[in-house]
This record gives structure tokens, C-alpha cells and sequence, in this order.
């Protein structure tokens, strides 16, 4: 088992990597869908602002909105592949998510914020797609915005890798930054979200690349880890 998982899966996902990862899904889930449980009958505020009232609703950016979860399993993958033998950045970034999730939850909790969406009228599958949006995604757990905030940090785990390649890089960028309009354009989030997502993402990780805010994270998942292995 362990010969085969080095083999076929390490390549592609680093073993030690893996149950990071999973974590940093699980508990985005959590504080996302939790907190919206845990304050559904709350006051939810509106940060609508006259920027965004002229920003038009533009179903065709739901390929970007939906093209991202992609994107993101594609790049946190590359970032634990490219920091093998530097692992104490793969965990920086770890710690950055992690953390940006429970600051997320203080502001789900203590600023519930909400949005009122328009009608869609258009016909056609983007269209659908949005329908289809509107009706398993609640308005609501929208500042900071977690589609801008991960979308950011997929680029900022890679800039500065000399192991990737720079128009990737440039994609990373320009992907993320797409993203932050499709969240504009789809009425899914406002402009506030989508700068308080990528301030976030920025402030946290500057923090955890200076603070060793990070080894307790590394401690807990090399442990696992070790467990793990002994069973395989």
C-alpha cells in the first residue's frame, strides 16, 4: 500500500499534503454552512453601495464563478507539489487559510451581512447556471467573500516560486482577479466582499510568514501523518 500510494499518488498530490488539504475543505464547509445555519433569524446588514447598484447583472460570468473550484483544487495542490522540500511554507499557507476561515466566522457572527438579488430574466445555460446558483446558495455570509479570498490566495501561494513557471503566475493573477468580477457580475457578492476577501488574504499571510503561527498547525498534521503511515 505504502509503495503504491508513493508511486501513483504522491506525484501528483503529496501524501503529506493531503490531509492539510481535506482539512482546509472541511473547515471552510464548516464555518460557511454552520454559520449560516447558527444565524438564519438574525438582523443581516446590506452594504449595498451605488457602485454596485450600476454594476449590471452578466449571467455568461458564471463559467469564471463556477470555473474556480478548478482553479483552487489546481493551485493548493501546486502549492504543497512545489514546497516539498520547504515545507514550512506549505504550512504558512495552511495556517493562512485555516485562520482565514475563523475570522470569516467572527465576521459571519458578528456582521451577518446579506445582499438583495435581481431577478434573472435571461434565457440560455449560463442563465440556468445562475438560476441554479440562486437556489442552493443563500445570500447571505457574504463579507469577507471566500470566493475572492481563496482565488487570492492560489496566486499568493505561487508568486513567488521559482518552480513556476511565470505565465502561470500571470494566469493566477488574472484568473483571480476574474474571479472577484464574476462575483460582481453574478450579484453574489458586493464590492466590499470582494476587497475585504483579498485585504484578508494578504494581511493573514504576511502574518503567518513572519509569526510561527504555523508550527502548531505543522505539529498537529505531522502527527497525523506519522499515525496514519503506520496503519498503511
Amino acid at each position: 500500500m505504502k509503495n503504491w500510494l508513493k508511486q501513483k499518488i504522491d506525484p501528483v498530490i503529496p501524501l503529506y499534503g493531503i490531509i492539510p488539504l481535506i482539512s482546509c475543505f472541511a473547515l471552510n464547509m464548516l464555518v460557511y454552512s454552520g454559520t449560516m445555519v447558527l444565524c438564519a433569524d438574525w438582523k443581516h446588514y446590506d452594504l449595498t453601495t451605488p457602485f454596485d447598484r450600476a454594476v449590471p447583472l452578466v449571467p455568461g460570468w458564471m463559467y469564471i464563478y463556477f470555473g474556480c473550484y478548478l482553479f483552487w483544487i489546481v493551485n493548493y495542490i501546486l502549492v504543497a507539489r512545489i514546497h516539498r522540500d520547504n515545507r514550512e511554507f506549505f504550512f504558512r499557507f495552511v495556517a493562512t487559510d485555516m485562520l482565514s476561515r475563523l475570522v470569516c466566522a467572527v465576521f459571519y457572527i458578528g456582521f451577518p451581512t446579506t445582499n438583495v438579488r435581481p431577478v434573472v430574466t435571461g434565457e440560455g445555460f449560463s442563465s440556468w447556471l445562475l438560476h441554479f446558483l440562486y437556489g442552493i446558495d443563500q445570500p447571505t455570509n457574504l463579507f469577507p467573500s471566500i470566493h475572492c479570498l481563496v482565488s487570492w490566495l492560489c496566486f499568493v501561494g505561487i508568486r513567488k516560486s521559482d518552480k513556476v513557471p511565470l505565465w502561470y503566475k500571470v494566469f493566477s493573477c488574472v484568473f483571480a482577479l476574474l474571479v472577484v468580477a464574476s462575483t460582481q457580475f453574478t450579484k453574489q457578492h458586493y464590492i466590499a466582499d470582494a476587497v475585504a476577501g483579498i485585504a484578508l488574504a494578504e494581511i493573514l499571510f504576511f502574518i503567518c510568514s513572519r509569526a510561527p503561527l504555523y508550527r502548531p498547525v505543522q505539529r498537529f498534521f505531522e502527527f497525523v501523518n506519522r499515525k496514519i503511515a503506520q496503519i498503511w
